[in-house]
């Protein structure tokens, strides 16, 4: 794995996590300003300047996105970040913003399970959409004539990995555009952008702001013609996030270093825990050696992510595993300093066996954590 410290030579991630976005000092003034409620702002005149309307640009806004900015491609004043309402948001303002009849994506087919409302909207647009697999690459099979390729890495909830360079320098050589989905790996974990992406796309509402209480995303990307058509998407469809949202997920990304390295570390230990049981199969976690994602992901990625993913012997068992679980709520999401884990099977939408179980590491005391897990494998046994 990559320096998770330094490499550029600028400072380290907890700092830039700590400073991320924040206004130059004023005398008797916060050091992060409150969030700004505004559906209009006072413009005498000619509408100039940069803020006019609320739905376009918010004060709060702006702090937050230099903060994602600066995390995502530190050091470069050739990206911009835009904030949505949502991930969903982000990922269809890219998607929807970029394409149009008769081009045609290339899409993961073991990606979030939205992807295919995603993929449903844009055949009805007369987009072409294929799919392949995130492992092995697989993506370069059909890239073809592709106007974007779209990646996750990991994904969700498989945890495979792709490389990156090597998709991005594809795609580039083919004409097509580049998008990373960042959510997993959050951009302390991988920077997409410094690996060929043209655009990287997360949910904040996961480990970026880590306590389960926003939801967010945003789009990082390079290049002023493919981020002005998100910024005018944004405008059409108007999903933007509330200042209230956009000022908590700001004050919360000042601890995401400090979550990541705990969280990140207990998903570790966690990953080597469940290796010794017996009754668990197809363990994933992209830090283990033997995991078929490691290779790749100790390249490209610095952090290897607080998502664990394993099968247990049926849907009963996983039910009652997760039932028997005291420091884990049973919920969907991941990300939040609350571990989480449930079984994905119960959606419908992913391709994983009906004992299927995500678990998302929080920030508990390892040992506890832990010990919380065996117990529920043990109390559940035969």
């Amino acid at each position: 794995m990559n320096d998770a410290t330094r490499g550029t030579g600028g400072p380290g991630d907890g700092t830039r996590a700590v400073r991320a976005g924040l206004p130059e000092p004023v005398k008797h003034e916060p050091t992060l300003p409150g969030p700004v409620f505004a559906a209009h702002f006072h413009l005498p005149g000619d509408p100039t300047g940069p803020y006019t309307y609320g739905r376009d640009e918010n004060p709060t806004w702006t702090l937050l996105e230099r903060a994602v900015g600066e995390l995502e491609a530190p050091e470069r004043d050739d990206v911009e970040t835009l904030v949505f309402a949502s991930g969903m948001a982000a990922i269809s303002a890219v998607l929807f913003s970029q394409l149009r009849a008769g081009d045609a994506v290339v899409l993961p087919d073991d990606g979030y399970q939205a992807l295919p409302l995603a993929r449903a909207q844009l055949e009805a647009y007369g987009i072409e959409v294929r799919t392949a697999p995130t492992g092995g690459d697989a993506q370069l099979e059909v890239l073809d004539g592709a106007k974007l390729l779209w990646i996750e890495t990991p994904s969700n909830p498989g945890l495979d990995v792709c490389d990156v360079r090597r998709l991005a320098e594809a795609a580039h050589a083919r004409g097509a555009l580049v998008a990373v989905d960042n959510t997993l790996a959050t951009p302390l974990g991988q920077r997409p952008l410094e690996l060929g992406a043209d655009f990287a796309v997360a949910s904040g509402t996961k480990q970026l702001t880590g306590h389960g209480d926003v939801l967010l995303g945003y789009v990082t990307g390079r290049g002023s013609e493919v981020m002005a058509a998100v910024r005018r998407w944004r405008k059409i469809i108007g999903a933007i996030p509330g200042p209230m949202e956009a000022w908590l997920a700001h004050r919360s990304i000042a601890t995401l270093q400090l979550r990541l390295e705990r969280q990140n570390a207990t998903a570790m230990r966690l990953a080597e825990a469940l290796r010794e049981r017996t009754e668990v199969t197809g363990l994933r976690y992209p830090g283990l050696p033997d995991d078929p994602s490691h290779k790749i992901a100790s390249q490209q990625m610095r952090r290897y992510g607080c998502v664990v993913s394993f099968t247990l012997p049926s849907r009963e068992r996983a039910d009652r595993f997760l039932e028997a679980l005291r420091l884990v709520d049973d919920a969907t999401s991941f990300g939040g300093v609350r571990s989480t884990a449930e079984r994905r099977g119960r959606w419908g939408g992913d391709a994983v066996p009906e004992g299927f179980v995500r678990f998302s590491v929080g920030a508990e005391d390892p040992e506890d954590l832990i010990a919380d897990v065996l117990r529920a494998l043990d109390a559940t046994a035969g």
